[in-house]
């Protein structure tokens, strides 16, 4: 899923698209084909629309890459799900949908291992997430003070924007609309669809800040060098 706009890191995605700043010597879309690349997945379909043009003058067919490339193109916005809809050819195999601006070096060999193993329908990749309130909580029953805990840290799994499908889930992406991956996943959730989480624990860094960008560049020699 390549076509974002990447609004929150302008003015750096002015004159260019959020997969193609550059982290390290070349752009992140790049970084993400060689690491599928590694594990043997070498077939990808990227779902274009901000300034399409560059990404494909850039990528082309794959050749150079020693990987096949084909493109389909949002007409309009189509969110993370909506745009699998645009498939000419619908899947004979679990696939991969992954966010296009995300630096990880997870595996996806054993991603797609779990996915098969577990009899999945839809698999969804998450990370721990760690935030500490900067206050001291406090528990109450009525007026009665139970307990104070100084500033708490809490642990949420977020989702990490990695994920993998059965082909029979496309039936469930409405045609030509904007439909987001979380929809999908609770619509699939509801119709008790096999879904599950695969804990991702290797580096993992979403790139939708200025911060974040400035902090891909500080980590990308000693991680993927």
């Amino acid at each position: 899923m390549v076509g974002g706009l990447g609004t929150r890191l302008r003015p750096f995605t002015d004159d260019i698209p959020k997969p193609m700043l550059k982290v390290g010597d070349k752009p992140i879309l790049e970084t993400i084909i060689e690491g599928f690349k590694n594990y043997g997945f070498t077939k990808f379909i990227l779902s274009v629309n901000y300034k399409k043009e560059i990404i494909k003058a850039y990528f082309q067919d794959g050749k150079h890459l020693d990987v096949y490339i084909e493109y389909i193109e949002e007409g309009k916005r189509l969110g993370t799900a909506g745009a699998l809809s645009l498939l000419s050819e619908k899947p004979n195999a679990p696939f991969f949908v992954m966010n296009g601006d995300l630096l990880t070096k997870m595996n996806y060999e054993q991603l797609m291992e779990f996915h098969c193993e577990t009899k999945s329908n839809a698999t969804i990749c998450v990370r721990e997430y760690e935030y500490q309130i900067p206050y001291g909580v406090i528990e109450t029953e009525n007026h009665r003070l139970l307990s104070i805990v100084e500033k708490p840290v809490h642990k949420s799994f977020v989702n990490a924007g990695i994920y993998v499908l059965d082909p029979q889930v496309l039936e469930h992406v409405p045609q030509d609309e904007f439909y987001d991956m979380p929809d999908l996943f609770k619509k699939l959730m509801d119709m008790q669809g096999g879904v599950s989480a695969f804990p991702l624990r290797e580096y993992w860094l979403d790139i939708g800040q200025v911060d974040d960008y400035e902090k891909a560049n500080g980590d990308f020699r000693g991680v993927f060098i």
